[in-house]
């Protein structure tokens, strides 16, 4: 009679005998009725939602992409009535702008830089609160 595959509890592979270790993991045999979950992984809703940070980002980068198309018109715009004569005004203008466009898209990538930080520190606490709790459970057992 061959034994029903199933899957490791560490890392979701197929294992065609539960009563070895897992071939991929290194897991240990899986007991007769023992029920492990998978505690490793950390869900979607334990993450905090960085909503405020995330309309920020976009804001600074919605505002840089204004302040380009905002220096397209000005160029335009001086070309026109100026001519030749608005070149160098132009230049400086265009220069102060793309700097000040660069800056706020920077702090657009930099609050995106935050929220990811701040998933990556939720993540370690989880995990590690996870750790514990079953160190804790094994020393309650092996009392």
């Amino acid at each position: 009679m061959a034994e029903e595959e199933v899957r490791c509890p560490e890392c979701s592979t197929l294992r065609p005998d539960p009563s070895k270790p897992c071939p991929a993991c290194g897991a240990p045999p899986i007991v007769e009725g023992e029920h492990r979950q998978r505690e490793a992984e950390v869900r979607t809703e334990d993450l905090e939602p960085y909503v405020t940070l995330r309309y920020i980002a976009r804001l600074f980068k919605i505002l840089a992409a204004l302040m380009v198309i905002m220096l397209i018109g000005e160029v335009a715009t001086g070309i026109v009535t100026e001519g030749k004569a608005a070149l160098f005004t132009l230049i400086g203008e265009a220069t102060r702008l793309l700097v000040l466009a660069g800056l706020m898209w920077g702090g657009g990538d930099i609050t995106v830089l935050l929220i990811d930080a701040g998933h990556d520190l939720r993540v370690a606490r989880i995990l590690l609160g996870r750790i514990n709790a079953e160190l804790h459970r094994k020393n309650e057992s092996g009392k």
